[in-house]
């Protein structure tokens, strides 16, 4: 594991380099900087989902997927190192499993929307598939390990059924957009 950091303002990327975990020093503009930038930038806003009101099932996983989160950002870090495995993705399906059996079928397209935790989920859900193709970008020119990419992939899924969920338990439904609306 790499160092932690006792000394926040180091001035070490003045010059627009950062550390990776294994010590190399990479531009801050690099696809692998990007990619651990989408995932951090994912992380804070499940920190701000988590602020919310929320079922005790959902905040769980929540935290928990923090937690993966930091260590996906982790295995990115330190190019060749895993961190993500099967375990991992196990979960996450798991839980699409069970949430996905308490709600009803789709029939129309879903609007990002609802109760404030429903949208969170959805800004969560869209900041999760930046992060996905960041990390799909990455594997073009690096090395990168499966588990990350099939990870996020399936997180993406996981926080549309979550802002479906989370708007039952706030006693609202699915917005539904309507494609049969009048303009106007």
């Amino acid at each position: 594991m790499g160092n932690r950091l006792s000394k926040i303002a180091t001035r070490t990327g003045d010059d627009g380099s950062t550390g990776l975990g294994d010590g190399r020093r990479v531009r801050k503009d690099s696809a692998r900087i990007a990619a651990i930038g989408d995932v951090d930038e994912l992380n804070s806003n499940l920190g701000v989902l988590l602020c919310e009101t929320l079922p005790d099932k959902v905040r769980a996983a929540l935290v928990a997927i923090q937690h993966d989160l930091f260590d996906l950002g982790g295995e990115l870090c330190i190019p060749g190192h895993t961190m993500i495995t099967d375990k991992h993705l196990g979960q996450l399906d798991d839980w699409l499993a069970d949430y996905n059996a308490t709600l009803p079928p789709l029939k129309e397209f879903i609007l990002p929307g609802g109760s404030r935790a429903a949208a969170l989920s959805h800004v969560c859900r869209t900041v999760c598939r930046r992060a996905e193709r960041s990390i799909v970008a990455l594997g073009e020119s690096e090395a990168v390990n499966e588990a990350p990419r099939q990870y996020v992939n399936r997180l993406s899924d996981l926080l549309f059924v979550l802002a479906r969920v989370l708007n039952r338990a706030d006693g609202g439904s699915d917005v539904l957009w309507q494609h049969d609306r009048s303009a106007g």
